[in-house]
């Protein structure tokens, strides 16, 4: 005889009870043991932290992914602008005469210059002026943003580039600000990143194998590549970023300096040990003496005697409505690529007279650091090893919004499955 189906709740939870009893309560002890209130707590704020900043953490990462290798791309595709022929007997041009060719060219009153000591290379000529400094947007806030690159040696411009619709400098305005007015987006970009490192520090939590027997080991450091999608999209949410991590966190850590004035204070007071501001020293241009011909040239040649290592020298000259005061500033880059290891000159605008340097290696460990911060982000302070390590840790922040969401999705499915057919009974 075939006993009909209980109908009622009642009904089937005494015949639940009554299988338990019969068999021993072996399911119960097969039960799991209770989720730690730690674990809890990291879960909860994993999920909707993650959700909540998942969109900008990945716009973030992609395009710092993207940018870490702008100088080597940008250097293939303006090849004919950015580089030139050196004669057997090279002789510059004054700078004076090409920055005049410049600007010119840009209809333009003042630029700035980068010259250097590669002799392939045509030097960049520079102009930018901010436009309204409440526009919503990065291109309402920039009025004009663009270079010229002349031969040092004919002085013939070899190209001009607009970099207000420049790829590169798009996806640095996308990380920087999401490519709105910096006031505007940074603060977005700033504590999303802040929410991202608090992400890494639960995730750790969820992650940590509770023992480390042979399974939960291959578990939390293996990928199961042969693994159906469900548990493959698990792996490369945890394994991945298990190995990143301390990449990923620099990475955050350092872009945070920028978007928190009051981040970049406590990164400075712990490396330098001190709350006392870095000692600022002024100096001014003497207006009283006669303004020669061309003291950018004589500041130039100063720049040159004074830096004999440097691969590359910029100069910025005080425009017409600048105070008289003003000065030349000169910074010599030792490094390829690098900024942080950079000697400044001040000199007089009027004569090109040096009235003061100052130098990288007598700043204190706080200047230090913050100097070194953007070489620290995209990975130049270890050179190409660094960028890469820069590019695989962005790479991978980039991954774990998208699988992150994806375990979420799953799980939501999987409860709506579960409470549909508990309410089919």
């Amino acid at each position: 005889m075939i006993e009909s189906l209980p109908t009622k709740k009642s009904e089937r939870k005494e015949i639940i009870a009554g299988q338990q009893a019969t068999t021993g309560g072996r399911e119960s002890k097969k039960a799991k043991k209770p989720v730690s209130r730690v674990r809890k707590i990291a879960g909860f704020l994993h999920l909707w932290l993650g959700l909540a900043s998942g969109i900008v953490v990945f716009i973030v990462a992609v395009t710092g992914c993207i940018f870490v290798f702008q100088k080597e791309i940008s250097e293939l595709i303006y090849r004919d602008k950015f580089f030139v022929t050196a004669p057997l007997q090279a002789k510059i041009l004054p700078l004076s005469q090409m920055k005049s060719t410049a600007e010119q060219a840009l209809h333009v009153p003042n630029v700035s210059v980068t010259t250097y000591s590669d002799p392939s290379r045509a030097w960049e000529f520079m102009y930018f002026k901010g436009g309204d400094p409440k526009a919503l947007t990065f291109f309402g806030a920039v009025d004009s943003y663009k270079s010229a690159f002349i031969n040092p040696y004919t002085g013939k411009i070899t190209g001009m580039i607009d970099y207000e619709s420049d790829f590169f400098v798009i996806v640095k305005y996308l990380h920087w600000s999401l490519l709105l007015n910096t006031p505007y987006g940074q603060p977005i970009v700033g504590y999303s990143t802040l929410i991202f490192v608090i992400l890494l520090g639960t995730g750790m939590v969820l992650w940590w194998p509770k023992n480390l027997k042979k399974a939960n080991f291959n578990k939390s450091f293996k990928i199961s590549w042969k693994a159906k999608f469900k548990r493959l999209n698990y792996d490369l949410h945890n394994v991945p970023g298990f190995y990143a991590m301390l990449i990923t966190l620099v990475l955050a850590l350092t872009g945070m300096v920028w978007a928190m004035s009051w981040f970049q204070t406590a990164v400075y007071v712990v490396a330098s040990r001190s709350i006392t501001p870095p000692k600022q020293v002024s100096f001014a241009s003497d207006s009283t003496k006669a303004a020669l011909k061309s003291p950018i040239d004589i500041a130039f040649d100063v720049a040159k005697q004074q830096f004999p290592d440097a691969r590359r020298i910029f100069l910025y000259v005080p425009d017409r409505g600048a105070p008289k005061s003003a000065t030349i500033s000169a910074n010599g880059y030792r490094g390829k690529e690098d900024y942080y290891d950079t000697d400044v000159l001040h000199l007089d605008q009027f004569t090109g007279k040096l009235l003061g340097r100052e130098n990288f290696k007598d700043k204190n460990s706080g200047e230090k650091l913050i100097r070194m911060n953007y070489d620290i982000h995209v990975g130049v302070v270890l050179g190409l090893p660094g960028k890469i390590l820069a590019f695989m840790g962005s790479f991978i922040a980039a991954s774990l919004p998208v699988t992150g969401f994806m375990i979420w999705l799953g799980r939501k499915k999987k409860k709506k499955t579960t409470s549909t057919y508990s309410s089919s009974f």
